[in-house]
């Protein structure tokens, strides 16, 4: 109850926040943003924290299947594998970006 209170402060503050600061900051701070996000070492750094995300998670897999053997369900088992034959075609992801 605590974390979903937190949540809906931070909504009423933004909301606050940005129907005070009109439309011209909000244009500012979009501008900003895609600034940063085309920014070639903050997507190298997104990058490679997905890559670093998809190989935990699959030894996470791993250790979880080994000891809960077939008791995962099939669905969350093909999504694994689905997921695992996607990026071991060509290794882009769902971008056209490398993994690399």
């Amino acid at each position: 109850m605590r974390y979903r209170l937190t949540f809906v402060a931070g909504i009423v503050l933004g909301y606050v926040l940005g129907t005070r600061a009109g439309r011209e900051r909000y244009e500012q701070l979009k501008k900003s943003a895609r600034r940063v996000a085309e920014n070639p070492a903050v997507r190298n750094t997104a990058e490679s924290a997905a890559q670093q995300g998809r190989q935990f998670a699959g030894k996470a897999y791993h250790a979880v299947s080994d000891k809960v053997g077939d008791k995962v369900p099939e669905s969350v088992a093909g999504r694994v594998r689905s997921l695992r034959e996607r990026s071991a075609h060509d290794g882009a992801d769902d971008w056209g970006t490398s993994n690399t």
